[in-house]
């Protein structure tokens, strides 16, 4: 027999994990409380959340499309995606390119990273960061266009989940070590299944390899930050998911060969 119970506190589980991913990864005004423990299970959810944002980009590319320019276009929907995330992820970027370029030691890098006050490599950072993201929405095969748009923040939230579960922290405390002490490898393959799916669903074979070329990416980049800060935080993770969502829109052109 069924325990009612027992389902009934899964459902819950779920429903708590869910709604602090979106509660985290967008501007959704959900103003609740959340726990550390539905901090951690919310890993789980953050390429669904992803899926979500991506939807979203598709249908304002559509809506857009209708009477605007693509690339009037192009730029609204980067506005469109800095607003729904509440630049949150751009802001970790802007950190940790700070901390990288002007700090001396490890300490040095996170107590910059820590300042609230954007530093000259920070804004040269962001602003090549979204002159390439701008470029590359141009450039985007009509055919892939959908699924570019829906795997950037899908595959972009899942590189955070691998991040925080694969690679140690740099801080003790700070919402980057909350996810940390949370994240199970249980979750990382779930979420990654999720990912592999989805890709190969709007991509097939070229899906597997952007993955793959995604996987490289990230690997790099957390040995590096690993190497300069002696593990990760969570404006690190950020720059990682605005570093792969770049990427996504730069290899599938050249994946599918959009660019010739």
């Amino acid at each position: 027999m069924i325990n009612i119970g027992s389902l009934k506190e899964d459902v819950k589980t779920f429903a708590m994990g869910f709604l602090a991913a979106v509660q985290f990864l967008t501007v959704i005004p959900l103003r609740r409380d959340v726990t550390p423990k539905e901090l951690g299970r919310s890993l789980l959810y953050f390429p669904i959340v992803g899926l979500g944002i991506g939807a979203a980009l598709f249908g304002l590319d559509r809506l857009f499309d209708l009477f605007l320019p693509t690339a009037l276009g192009s730029v609204l929907l980067i506005v469109a995606l800095v607003l729904l995330t509440g630049a949150n992820h751009l802001d970790g970027f802007i950190d940790t390119c700070d901390g990288m370029v002007a700090g001396r030691s490890p300490q040095e890098r996170l107590a910059i990273m820590r300042d609230s006050r954007v530093g000259g490599f920070g804004v040269v950072g962001v602003f090549c960061l979204l002159l390439l993201k701008y470029i590359s929405l141009l450039f985007l095969p009509g055919a892939y266009r959908m699924a570019a748009l829906l795997l950037m923040p899908t595959l972009g939230r899942w590189a955070m989940v691998y991040a925080i579960t694969a690679f140690p922290s740099a801080r003790t405390e700070g919402l980057g070590q909350a996810f940390k002490e949370q994240a199970k490898w249980w979750q990382l393959v779930i979420a990654t299944l999720i990912a592999i799916a989805l890709s190969v669903a709007l991509m097939e074979l070229f899906g597997l390899a952007l993955l793959a070329a995604l996987w490289l990416i990230i690997a790099i980049m957390a040995a590096y930050l690993r190497k300069k800060l002696g593990g990760l935080n969570g404006d690190t993770y950020g720059a990682i998911n605005e570093v792969i969502e770049v990427s996504i829109l730069i290899l599938v052109p050249l994946l599918v060969g959009g660019y010739w």
